[in-house]
């Protein structure tokens, strides 16, 4: 059994998971397995491979930035609104109430607030010129982003590897 799959293991009291992560779940934890009515409805609601996707678009488009391209859609204090993408406004609307019982959601929740304030510095420090900074926070950004990545692969397994609809956003910032 895989590290995320043990993640995805709900408390039996319902309650949320402890913000403390150095222990995980018991070695008889199962993977998250959403079973019919209930994964339809998240599934109909949530596109995984579309958020995968739109998030994966962030790490060449922070890369021109590092390499000095300018885009004014690229605002710091908007970047660090981690709500502020099509994921992370699924995060903390539809998917917490669909997901927020999973020790994992909280992981997921925070890799990618992480992932948005580590973009935002990035953004601050190669707007001043600091490029040793800027890509220190841009390494951030890419750690960050494959967490995201894996976790959201792991949902759409336990899900049994469907996905719905077929949207694709222009930019990786979704509406503001």
């Amino acid at each position: 059994m895989g590290f995320f799959s043990r993640l995805f293991q709900p408390r039996p009291d319902g309650q949320p998971v402890a913000d403390d992560w150095t222990s995980l779940p018991d070695s008889q934890a199962s993977e998250l397995v959403v079973m019919g009515d209930e994964a339809a409805k998240l599934l109909a609601e949530f596109d995984i491979d579309t958020a995968i996707a739109s998030h994966e678009r962030w790490v060449p488009w922070l890369s021109q930035v590092l390499q000095g391209a300018r885009d004014e859609q690229l605002r710091p204090e908007i970047i660090r609104d981690d709500s502020c993408s099509e994921l992370g406004q699924w995060l903390h609307g539809n998917g917490r109430i669909a997901l927020g019982h999973f020790p994992a959601y909280d992981m997921l929740l925070r890799r990618h607030r992480y992932f948005h304030q580590q973009a935002a510095m990035m953004v601050l420090h190669a707007e001043a010129g600091e490029s040793q900074l800027a890509e220190q926070a841009f390494k951030g950004c890419q750690h960050a982003s494959r967490q995201v990545v894996l976790l959201l692969k792991e949902l759409k397994r336990g899900l049994g590897g469907r996905s719905a609809r077929s949207r694709t956003p222009a930019s990786p910032v979704g509406s503001r």
